[in-house]
């Protein structure tokens, strides 16, 4: 595998261990009262703690506030006036985006997602979108029957 085909797994490895700098930088700890890690939320899911008060449960939680968050801080950088004569600020879209990519790897990662699963799934998803298209898609026959055969 090339470096760059790596990629993907490259960033959830940074992403781990700036979540994990973070969580003890800030003293969070994990319900052994120990600095709390990525690994511990991952071992969690795979473990079937998924209640409401699992670790994984509780991050998804807090990644899926902090997505909307940079969602509403992109949506603000938009121009929606189409009469405007303003430009976008493309450095600081590009920033956001990035910053909802943090948030959306660890969400990944508390929901016991790899990079090869998320590949996989992508796949799978990937397809049903397809099928969706050819066979005309709309409200009127969407069912989420082909989303449940996603594993």
């Amino acid at each position: 595998m090339s470096e760059q085909d790596d990629m993907l797994s490259r960033i959830f490895s940074m992403q781990t261990q700036l979540n994990d700098y973070v969580f003890e930088n800030n003293r969070i700890a994990g319900p052994d009262g120990t600095p709390l890690t990525m690994a511990a939320i991952f071992d969690a899911v795979n473990r079937g703690e998924l209640g409401a008060n699992g670790l994984p449960n509780q991050w998804l939680a807090r990644y899926a506030k902090a997505m909307r968050d940079e969602l509403n801080e992109l949506d603000e950088e938009l121009l929606w006036k189409w009469w405007s004569r303003d430009d976008i600020d493309l450095q600081n879209i590009r920033v956001e985006l990035i910053d909802m990519l943090h948030f959306l790897v660890s969400a990944m990662i508390c929901a016991g997602l790899t990079p090869e699963k998320v590949f996989d799934v992508y796949t799978q998803k990937h397809a049903v979108n397809i099928k969706r298209q050819d066979d005309g898609y709309s409200r009127a026959g969407k069912t989420e029957e082909d989303n449940r055969q996603i594993t």
